[in-house]
């Protein structure tokens, strides 16, 4: 929108002023991600009266700096957010907090320490094998996709093919000369950065996008797909064991790293990743007979989760809530296995400690969700985050998958296997 547009949203507040403090030029144009948000604090604008707003802002002033602050200020921060929300009972030891708050605020200073010591370019060579036989893989089960039109099919590819990898780190990392740093005042130091930030982000106004940006810190274990950017990324950090590892063979590394890697590619045909094109528009290329067929796949999910019992007193996950994620990590898995099947040339893999191939991969599968809640926390994900508990999303999704089932011998009425006509597929 333009700023004449944002002012209709709302006309009580003064946009202009706001920009202007926050030195963007009127003239730009404002991504408005939620018009109805802006609708109801308009609202709200004419509901509470001043000095309302004045305590809520001054609140969530105290609230936000809180990890910044005096020890009183930091403990009663922690008491809500960690042990009333998630059950936390002992605050982490000090270094650790202050790695975080590096990570966070000089991610990239961090970050080039942390690549020299651990990721080395042998794992940069391979991971990006790794991703190639994935889009590969994908681009044979798109192609030969029965419930998919011509048309839709064509875009996919297209789509497909324009994924950008981003794999460890940037190409180049970023200089904080310009920040301001103290040993007398870690407040200042904190709010030194975010607006050094703040600058960083408001010079790329008008520029051309830089694919040497990221979404996330190098040191990060996690990754993700950002669909405006058609771009996959995988941070060094979650390039390491158990996810990642140089020394295991490729049964371990596509049951774990390879199912993200497929995780992250499947977002861009997702409930939410399909609404955008190759070039990161907004864009429906789906008929609307395609749309329908994925949405039935989708159900399945949905209907899934909806039953499957958590135990412990906890309520079931909310199919809808965790449908991208679930199908994410469903076509990951599968996605990986037959990508671990071309990289094998027709060879058979070897035994290891027992175990087949098939069935490293499957266990390096489920060893990457070894992960314990605490009830409180549990609780909170399963009633506001979109992926599933994680020991839900090696069983929920395993439950679905003929490869696994055969290469462990479970048959029909054994717990990890749904009935054949209750079993999830997307590819």
């Amino acid at each position: 929108m333009d700023l004449a547009s944002l002012e209709k949203l709302s006309p009580t507040f003064d946009w202009k002023s706001f920009l202007a403090n926050h030195r963007v030029p009127a003239a730009t144009t404002i991504i408005v991600s939620e018009p109805k948000a802006i609708e109801q604090f308009e609202q709200q604008l004419a509901k509470a009266d001043l000095a309302q707003w004045k305590a809520w802002l001054r609140w969530n002033i105290v609230r936000n700096a809180a990890t910044e602050l005096s020890k009183p200020f930091f403990d009663e921060d922690f008491t809500f957010q960690q042990t009333v929300l998630n059950g936390v009972k002992e605050q982490r030891p000090r270094w650790q907090t202050c790695a975080t708050a590096t990570d966070n605020l000089l991610g990239d200073a961090l970050g080039e320490v942390f690549v020299k010591k651990h990721f080395p370019p042998e794992a940069k060579r391979r991971m990006n094998e790794l991703v190639e036989n994935l889009r590969i893989t994908l681009r044979e089960e798109l192609a030969k996709a029965d419930w998919l039109e011509d048309s839709t099919k064509q875009n996919a590819l297209k789509k497909l093919n324009a994924f950008y990898p981003k794999i460890g780190y940037p190409e180049r990392f970023r200089d904080y000369a310009e920040v301001p740093i103290s040993s007398n005042t870690y407040f200042q130091n904190v709010r030194a950065a975010a607006i050094s930030e703040r600058q960083y982000e408001l010079a790329k106004i008008g520029k051309p996008l830089d694919r040497n940006d990221w979404g996330m810190t190098p040191p990060t274990v996690n990754a993700y797909y950002n669909p405006l950017q058609n771009e996959i990324a995988f941070p060094a950090g979650i390039l390491q064991p158990p996810f990642f590892d140089l020394n295991a063979d490729d049964a371990a590394n596509y049951g774990a790293i390879g199912a993200v890697i497929g995780h992250e590619m499947g977002h861009g045909f997702d409930d939410q990743g399909s609404k955008y094109a190759a070039d990161g528009s907004l864009t429906n290329w789906w008929t609307d007979a395609d749309r329908k067929r994925f949405d039935t796949r989708a159900q399945c999910i949905i209907d899934e989760f909806n039953t499957l019992e958590v135990g412990g007193g906890l309520p079931n996950h909310n199919g809808k809530l965790v449908t991208g994620e679930a199908l994410g990590d469903l076509g990951g898995v599968t996605l990986a296995f037959k990508a671990y099947q071309r990289s094998l040339n027709g060879k058979p893999a070897p035994v290891i400690d027992g175990f087949t191939g098939e069935q490293r991969f499957f266990l390096a599968f489920a060893r990457i969700w070894a992960r314990h809640f605490r009830p409180e926390a549990a609780r909170l994900r399963i009633q506001t985050d979109p992926h599933p508990l994680d020991r839900f999303r090696a069983i929920g999704t395993l439950q679905n998958v003929p490869e696994f089932h055969k290469a462990f011998q479970c048959k029909l009425g054994d717990p990890m296997v749904r009935p054949p006509e209750k079993q999830c597929k997307l590819w």
